[in-house]
């Protein structure tokens, strides 16, 4: 991969992995998880969906994950008007420790525990962020259009040392980077990464349609949801595998998804005031 460009056209394409795929009911959880066909000591990742959404909504890039050589998961549970963010934190690391602990398949697909990673799409990031808080080990951290939640999306991520990739909607009307993503990324405890994807709504990083597009006035976006697969895949390749080919879109220029400068904004109350309308939970 010769640059970003070369880089988003590669990693936004599936990978060479042949795909399995099974559901989270047998543990007690609803959801979902993609694996490769095969493979012993893989990377890890669960996904928390954003406010009102279905785990349906993200099969494309947890299955695209999967094509790259990570088992990818995500439970379907606290997708109520008022989610508890709390017990949705909690099921995110369930599920985390399933993969680890129980072989998959017919037996012929196990986790490395040393590399995890919990993923997180608007209250989802707000509950990944809790949640690796409260993990002694993880590999890795990645939010799409975080949410500031109750418990705080941000006290707690000055509790997690992994590194963290932050991708914030430019045009993000329920949680404006400046009062969510902005101050999460800045609270960070460990090393961290803030872009911003270009012309993005909330929405824009699922697949599908669902009545709550109407609601929250937003459509899935294919652009972003193409680049996001290719900055989410090089950023774990590069955490939990070690990967070095992929430094070009871990770090520098990319197209449509420039870097954000976290220093302290000068004006917190106007930060302050760019709530949207996220920010739920308990």
């Amino acid at each position: 991969m010769k640059g970003a460009k070369d880089a988003l056209g590669v990693l936004s394409r599936p990978g060479p992995n042949p795909v399995r795929y099974g559901d989270l009911g047998l543990i007690g959880l609803p959801g979902i998880v993609y694996t490769p066909a095969e493979g012993y000591q893989l990377p890890a990742v669960v996904l928390g969906h954003a406010w009102l959404q279905p785990v349906r909504r993200y099969h494309e890039l947890l299955r695209h994950l999967a094509t790259w050589g990570f088992v990818a998961a995500a439970p379907n549970t606290q997708r109520g008007p008022v989610p508890s963010v709390s017990r949705f934190s909690a099921d995110l690391n369930t599920v985390l420790d399933v993969c680890v602990g129980v072989r998959l398949g017919d037996g012929h697909i196990s986790v490395d525990a040393r590399r995890t990673a919990l993923v997180g799409h608007g209250i989802g990031g707000g509950a990944a962020i809790l949640a690796a808080a409260a993990r002694e080990r993880l590999g890795a951290l990645v939010t799409l259009a975080p949410a500031e939640t109750s418990p705080s999306a941000i006290e707690a991520a000055g509790r997690v040392t992994a590194p963290a990739l932050h991708l914030a909607a430019a045009v993000d009307s329920l949680a404006p980077a400046a009062g969510h993503a902005e101050p999460i990324a800045r609270a960070a405890g460990g090393e961290v990464t803030l872009r911003s994807i270009d012309k993005a709504g909330h929405l824009g990083f699922c697949e599908g349609t669902h009545w709550s597009s109407l609601l929250l006035q937003n459509r899935p976006q294919h652009r972003t949801r193409k680049i996001t697969r290719a900055l989410v895949t090089a950023f774990l390749m590069q955490e939990l595998i070690g990967e070095k080919r992929v430094s070009a879109l871990t770090s520098g220029n990319v197209p449509g998804a420039p870097l954000v400068d976290l220093t302290p904004a000068e004006d917190d109350e106007e930060s302050a005031s760019s709530g949207g309308l996220l920010g739920i939970g308990r």
